[in-house]
């Protein structure tokens, strides 16, 4: 089924369905497909993804920049847009019939995909869970039904899975294992328009246009507080665009000449001051680069009713939920305003005590975000452990 690389075998190319239908999972996609490729000759691979996995080599049966828009209101069935592109998935199964399929996030299309998938006898590994942890509890007789192998990148989940009858295993965040940003800040300054002398600060409201219209304008409030003494650094998320942002900046006029849209999130967080990073996976990147931040989200009211009521969590970041505790301020929904971003920010910027121990609080993160010693070797990282489980399970 998997051919080897000198060509000897004669047995079929391996067939892989995928589905990632949002930037980070299609970003890990991508990666997935070249390290499956190093290890088989001819894979062919098809499903739901990006513009990258395309680059990649995957067929893409439907374009995930099609479907990326669901929210916790939507419904599947009432969105009869997904659910066409929903059926053409279904329908490239059973006519493809693919060894071992790869499911990535993205639960409310990949968590029902699995289950024809589990019906076509076609193995399912699913890389990166969905936050089954904090709510939609429910769905975990799914996992435990329709996926062979759930391949987690935040420690904790390991046991919240096995604990459920889930063959789970963590196999490290692959943000974990990505370099610095190489980039002197004389040579980021100059690439972005930026002034040197100053010092910098990141404001990170998402990567969905939805997140951008919710959280940068309170974000350009509390900039308009912190005033014309700090430049500010946007990174535009591979997802949007820069005109995403321009109708919110136009408000911000005065403002302007401050902040500058960049394209690289790891360079900005690594070289700010600070930032305020809508909570999410760039709360882990700003983790990983060391960047003392403050996390911050608003959502609609119906959606908030709706979560406030599902989720017991002590915590709604990601980054102080692996810590196990409040190392990064929250401001969620009504507590996110400018004058509590200023609040909090503030003792961050300084030299202080409060700087030095979420710094350290975060460095501690980024040990915990990485794969177990007893796993990890020289040649490997996390995506390469993936490939290995696919693999197998292809056999």
């Amino acid at each position: 089924m998997t051919g080897a690389r000198s060509g000897q075998s004669t047995e079929p190319a391996l067939k892989v369905f995928l589905s990632a239908g949002e930037a980070s999972g299609e970003h890990y996609g991508a990666l997935l497909i070249d390290a499956l490729r190093d290890e088989t000759t001819g894979a062919q691979f098809f499903g739901l993804g990006g513009k990258q996995m395309e680059a990649s080599g995957l067929e893409r049966i439907v374009r995930a920049e099609d479907v990326a828009h669901m929210g916790i209101t939507e419904v599947l069935r009432h969105a009869p847009t997904v659910y066409s592109a929903y059926r053409r998935l279904v329908k490239s199964i059973r006519e493809q019939r693919p060894d071992v399929a790869v499911l990535i996030d993205f639960p409310d299309v990949n968590l029902r995909l699995a289950e024809h998938l589990k019906n076509a006898g076609v193995p399912v590994v699913y890389f990166v869970s969905p936050q089954l942890w904090a709510w939609k509890k429910r769905r975990i007789r799914w996992v435990r039904e329709r996926v062979s192998k759930m391949l987690v990148i935040f420690p904790f989940e390991e046991g919240f899975y096995r604990e459920r009858g889930v063959d789970a295993e963590f196999v490290g965040h692959p943000l974990a294992e990505m370099p610095l940003p190489d980039a002197s800040r004389l040579e980021f300054a100059a690439t972005n328009s930026l002034d040197p002398t100053k010092p910098w600060l990141a404001m990170l409201p998402g990567s969905r246009q939805r997140e951008v219209r919710l959280n940068l304008p309170e974000m350009l409030n509390a900039v308009a507080i912190l005033g014309p003494q700090y430049e500010y650094l946007i990174p535009v998320a591979p997802t949007l665009q820069p005109a995403d942002f321009e109708a919110v900046l136009r408000g911000h006029a005065t403002l302007r000449k401050s902040i500058h849209l960049t394209q690289d999130a790891a360079a900005s967080l690594f070289h700010a001051r600070a930032s305020v990073v809508a909570s999410g996976t760039a709360t882990v990147l700003a983790a990983l680069m060391g960047n003392p931040f403050v996390a911050v989200y608003r959502v609609s009211p119906v959606t908030y009713a709706i979560a406030s009521r599902l989720i017991e969590l002590p915590h709604v970041t990601m980054v102080n939920l692996i810590a196990g505790d409040r190392i990064v301020p929250e401001l969620i929904q009504d507590t996110f305003t400018a004058k509590n971003i200023v609040r909090e920010l503030t003792p961050l910027l300084a030299d202080g005590d409060e700087r030095k121990t979420q710094m350290a609080a975060l460095a501690a993160v980024r040990q915990r975000l990485e794969a177990p010693s007893s796993t990890r070797t020289v040649r490997e990282g996390t995506i390469h452990r993936v490939a290995a489980h696919v693999l197998k399970l292809a056999q």
